[in-house]
């Protein structure tokens, strides 16, 4: 049995939001790395600035080893793939790739502290970033879900049952059923 789910993609796709879902419908627990680095070392946009992002790579590597480790619901940061152990280290469990429009990003991460998009344009570098990250998530992904419309519990519900699947979990059926 694989030991965790692990949502990867673009930053502001809804890893975390709907990683924090799935595992409450797989009555699992929920860890997001990039929390995970705030707690131990503060904001992701300060740590950045104080030690650069080669420091920033290498904490988040460790924390990413340390929350695979501990199973469950994962959300990974945008960039925690680029790492090759990163990679190395999602060959045993179940990824799940996020997508999400330009169009739809817009709106989630305006007024965000976002340290990779301060450069210029944020769309464009965001447009940039995603593009090329694409190849690695795509590469990793044993699932993809579109989060760019509709409402998030439909990809929710879909990952979860996905999930629940391949673990030989059985969900309980949704009130509303």
């Amino acid at each position: 049995m694989r030991e965790a789910i692990v949502f990867i993609g673009p930053m502001g796709a809804g890893k975390s939001s709907i990683g924090r879902r799935v595992a409450k419908r797989l009555g699992t627990t929920f860890t997001d790395t990039d929390s995970m680095i705030v707690r131990e070392h503060g904001p992701i946009a300060d740590l950045f600035e104080a030690q650069g992002e080669a420091e920033f790579r290498r904490i988040e590597r460790e924390t990413v080893a340390t929350a695979l480790g501990a199973g469950g619901v994962i959300a990974l940061g945008g960039g925690a793939v680029l790492a090759p152990e990163t990679r190395e280290a999602l060959q045993p469990h179940l990824v799940v790739a996020l997508t999400v429009s330009l169009r739809t990003i817009a709106s989630r991460i305006h007024g965000s502290k976002r340290p990779l998009l301060n450069g210029g344009d944020p769309m464009k570098e965001w447009a940039r970033i995603a593009e090329e990250r694409r190849p690695i998530y795509e590469s990793l992904a044993d699932v993809t879900y579109d989060t760019s419309r509709g409402p998030l519990k439909n990809v929710v519900e879909e990952a979860a049952e996905w999930a629940a699947e391949r673990l030989g979990i059985v969900l309980e059926r949704k009130e509303s059923e």
